[in-house]
């Protein structure tokens, strides 16, 4: 490994100064939903603040605070699209580089969180910690409950670099490291730390119930038909990356993605007593998930990768339309969860479904049978509705791909050198790089488009990645946060991540653009 350059120390000293900032940013964004959740709706109360979509209180602070902290140049390079998505902006317009030529990095992460069940944290963790205010009583903290609970926490006398509250892990850290990085790009600007970079940062919506709805909007939206300058040559998701057992602040390439299939089985009603008088849609239901099962066991028509796995696909949710009890049902719907490894296709998901020969069978003993994917049709915080099908697909970048490779190189530039020696087991930081993927889902399922149909041009100059009947941008994550500490009681962060996560962000542009 050759010896940091100055630009590597800078990078990492003022990640270093800035990580009180960053903290602090961090704890009110957490903090935000205590003035909302608890007061009357007629006085701008909602008890779903800071759930998907009803973050705006949180987005308008984060906004406030990219303005106040001087993430930007201007406060025109800061604002909120359509769908809801905060976008800020970063370059060095004098850097002699014409912007059609510059390398275009995007940073992402979701600001929405999972219920915070207050009430969970306070009863399970003896009123120390709550899922907004964090670490209240250090001394009333049930610590082996939390030990049990959580997938990684550090030993009693690393505690005071932990933040607690719901989203600290899942991602709000990510989207502050973000914007304390894009202050650090701005100025270190004159030393080269965005010279033929242009950085767009987002900070989306939705992300929990809408798995990459926000990158949809960009992808759907915005990129078709857009100049070079803005389309990306790679993003970087800001999603946690670490690991109980195999460590804190990986570098991440890939993910399964998901997809819902809701198969409605529609048959006619009558009293229990007299079965022949009707169609019976639970039971030929009822035969269609045996036989989806059968076949999910053999492996039927599934495709395997080897750095993700293979693809699956489960019952997960069911309603029943009865008039009683004792009467044969008038419809049963019910829904697969598929999860998609890289390489298959949607479109084939549904059609094995609907081609199971059970289908077919209640089909023609007179049932209907629709099989389909469901849409999204919620509105976002700004009233946007989405109205996407709930298909969301995996992706991966190849570890040999010039994304990675710099993401390499500026781990071992200012995040290694600064983990310091001892242990390195467990969930704790690592002085080496580690590549590897996520086990949930991220935005980045929102980047994949179909080849022939986005209208996204330059996606071959930039090397956009092939797979399957789809393409999307060179993608990797790198964030704070332990993956098995996500959406528990007593979720919480090891902020020294946040620092290392700042850096990397800071001085990833620089290396990425001189390759």
């Amino acid at each position: 490994m050759s010896a940091p350059s100055l630009l590597d120390q800078r990078v990492a000293a003022l990640a270093a100064r800035d990580l009180p900032l960053a903290r602090a940013i961090l704890a009110e964004a957490i903090r935000i939903p205590a003035d909302h959740v608890d007061r009357p709706v007629d006085q701008g109360g909602d008890p779903l603040c800071g759930l998907s979509n009803h973050e705006g209180p949180r987005l308008q602070y984060l906004r406030r605070m990219i303005l106040e902290i001087g993430a930007v140049d201007r406060p025109e390079d800061v604002g909120f699209d359509a769908y809801g998505n905060l976008w800020w902006t970063v370059q060095d317009p004098d850097d002699g580089i014409p912007p059609a030529d510059k390398k275009v990095i995007y940073l992402d992460g979701h600001t929405d969180t999972v219920k915070a069940l207050r009430g969970q944290w306070q009863q399970k963790l003896g009123g120390g910690v709550d899922a907004y205010d964090g670490l209240v009583d250090a001394g009333k903290v049930d610590r082996a409950f939390l030990r049990r609970e959580l997938g990684w926490v550090p030993d009693d006398a690393d505690w005071e670099h932990l933040l607690f509250g719901r989203g600290s892990a899942d991602q709000l850290g990510g989207v502050v490291a973000e914007i304390v990085a894009t202050r650090i790009l701005r100025e270190l600007r004159a030393e080269g730390a965005l010279r033929g970079a242009i950085v767009h940062a987002y900070g989306t919506a939705a992300e929990e119930d809408n798995d990459g709805a926000g990158p949809m909007y960009l992808t759907r939206h915005v990129l078709p038909g857009a100049p070079a300058e803005r389309v990306p040559d790679v993003v970087i998701l800001t999603e946690g990356t670490g690991d109980r057992a195999k460590g804190a602040l990986g570098v991440y390439r890939g993910q399964r993605g998901r997809m819902q299939i809701e198969v409605e089985v529609t048959g006619r009603s009558c009293h229990g007593s007299m079965p022949w008088e009707g169609l019976n849609p639970l039971e030929h239901g009822a035969r269609i998930l045996v036989q989806a099962t059968e076949r999910y066991d053999a492996r039927q028509g599934f495709a395997d990768d080897a750095f993700l796995g293979h693809g699956t696909r489960t019952a997960s949710w069911a309603t029943l339309d009865s008039p009683s009890d004792c009467a044969v049902p008038d419809r049963f719907t019910f829904r697969f969860d598929r999860r998609l490894t890289v390489g298959e296709d949607p479109l084939q998901a549904v059609a094995d479904v609907d081609g199971l020969p059970a289908v077919a069978q209640a089909r023609q003993a007179g049932l209907q049978v629709d099989v389909r994917v469901p849409g999204y049709d919620q509105t976002t915080w700004t009233g946007y509705r989405p109205g996407n099908p709930q298909i969301y697909m995996g992706w991966v970048t190849p570890e040999d791909h010039p994304a990675i490779q710099a993401a390499v190189t500026t781990y071992d530039a200012v995040v290694g050198p600064h983990v310091p020696d001892g242990p390195q087991e467990g969930g704790r930081m690592r002085k080496a790089c580690r590549v590897d993927r996520w086990i949930f889902s991220t935005d980045g399922v929102g980047f994949p488009v179909r080849k022939g149909e986005h209208g996204i041009h330059h996606t071959e100059r930039k090397r956009w990645v092939s797979a399957g009947a789809f393409e999307h941008p060179p993608m990797f994550g790198i964030g704070p946060g332990i993956e098995q500490n996500t959406h528990k009681v007593g979720e919480c962060v090891d902020t020294r991540e946040l620092q290392h996560a700042i850096a990397f962000l800071a001085r990833f542009p620089s290396v990425f653009a001189a390759r």
